[in-house]
């Protein structure tokens, strides 16, 4: 018999979509998402495929301010949704909501077992203020167990002081097959996409925001460092946006021999394209709670340059078989990895293939089965 289990997540993602319709085609689970908005436009410009949604959901009443760097967002009629949807057992992507706590308030007072969906890890740098520690830990003791996509948000938990026995891991995953599909029929039309996209023939690639906390000035400077001979045969390419846009422009003028390109923000569809023609992704993070761009790359069969302070480090790169792990902030090793890949196109390949075979372990459908199995372990009543 299925159980009734109610997702409180934030916004309609993209990579979350391929994981709810995933869990929503379990006969174990009868699934409904309660989404707290459609989208933050202000800080991402996804695209929002709801043509996609194979599964029951709502979106609530919402209002968003921002406040001193501070993103608040209220919603109204987060008891009616739960009243409702009449959960036998609710996983909440976050605490940081007044949602959030609204919802927890409303599973304690009825005895529904209540899960936080975790993915911080003790890499993570947001600001450590006494009066959010407080609050998370309250959050934390208040939760019947706890979701997370990998080691490293397990040991960050196991940190806290939470049992492990109440940690169920759901592996985080993007649609494997969209990427894959998307990258070998890429590839058969490579010339043309070159030179419509403006891509080098050969190029490491970087996906995401552009800002200073995931090493992209780092990332320039270790291009910078390469051989100029060697640049000349493979370029850099910057896919995405943000506050240091400006700068990286203006700092990569500078740097000569060689092609360094910025795509601006790429939608899906676009970006499965720029993975596709790439040879490395570059992601030199200071903090990121996993990286789903690492899935999204591997899926489309590239080899992997990865910060150790990514979530998704210990779970998705092993070291000298799909891609090279580095320290944050170390540029001379970061330009000494590049340079391996630059010179020695086969070892890249191989990598690649490795990349392909071990994503199939991150697919929506594992991911489900994590949920089922917190959901299976779900008491009756709140501890």
């Amino acid at each position: 018999m299925s159980k009734r289990l109610t997702i409180i997540t934030e916004i309609i993602s993209p990579y979350r979509i391929p994981l709810f319709n995933a869990l929503t085609r379990r006969e174990d689970v009868d699934l409904h998402v309660v989404f707290l908005a459609e989208t933050d436009a202000a800080l991402r410009e996804w695209k929002v495929y709801k043509e996609e949604i194979q599964f029951s959901y709502e979106v609530l009443p919402s209002w968003r301010v921002r406040i001193a760097g501070y993103s608040l967002l209220l919603n109204r009629k987060v008891g009616q949704a739960m009243a409702s949807a009449r959960p036998e057992v609710i996983l909440c992507g976050g605490y940081n909501y007044v949602a959030s706590w609204r919802a927890l308030a409303w599973a304690r007072r009825r005895g529904v077992p209540f899960f936080l969906w975790s993915e911080s890890n003790l890499h993570d740098m947001r600001p450590g203020r006494a009066w959010i520690e407080w609050c998370k830990r309250r959050f934390l003791a208040r939760c019947s167990g706890f979701v997370v996509p990998g080691r490293e948000a397990k040991e960050y938990l196991l940190a806290l002081g939470m049992k492990e026995s109440g940690i169920f891991v759901a592996v985080n995953a993007v649609d494997n097959n969209l990427f894959a599909a998307a990258a070998k029929s890429a590839r058969v039309r490579a010339g043309e996409l070159r030179e419509d996209l403006r891509l080098p023939l050969r190029y490491f690639l970087f996906v995401g925001r552009l800002v200073p906390e995931k090493g992209v000035f780092e990332l320039l400077s270790a291009y910078a460092k390469l051989n100029g001979a060697l640049r000349e045969q493979i370029g850099l390419v910057f896919a995405g946006d943000g506050i240091s846009h400006e700068a990286l422009e203006k700092q990569s003028k500078s740097i000569a021999p060689g092609t360094i390109r910025f795509t601006g923000f790429a939608q899906r569809e676009q970006l499965a394209k720029i993975y596709a023609l790439a040879e490395v992704l570059v992601l030199p993070t200071y903090t990121d709670t996993w990286g789903l761009v690492v899935n999204e790359a591997m899926a489309s069969g590239l080899p992997i340059i990865l910060s150790e302070a990514a979530g998704c480090a210990a779970d998705l790169v092993l070291e000298g078989k799909n891609g090279q792990i580095i320290a944050p902030r170390d540029v001379a090793s970061l330009s000494a990895a590049m340079e391996r890949f630059a010179i020695d196109k086969e070892l890249g390949r191989e990598m690649g293939i490795e990349s392909c075979r071990r994503i199939g372990e991150y697919s929506p459908e594992n991911w489900a089965e994590g949920i089922v199995s917190m959901v299976g372990h779900a008491g009756g009543h709140h501890d």
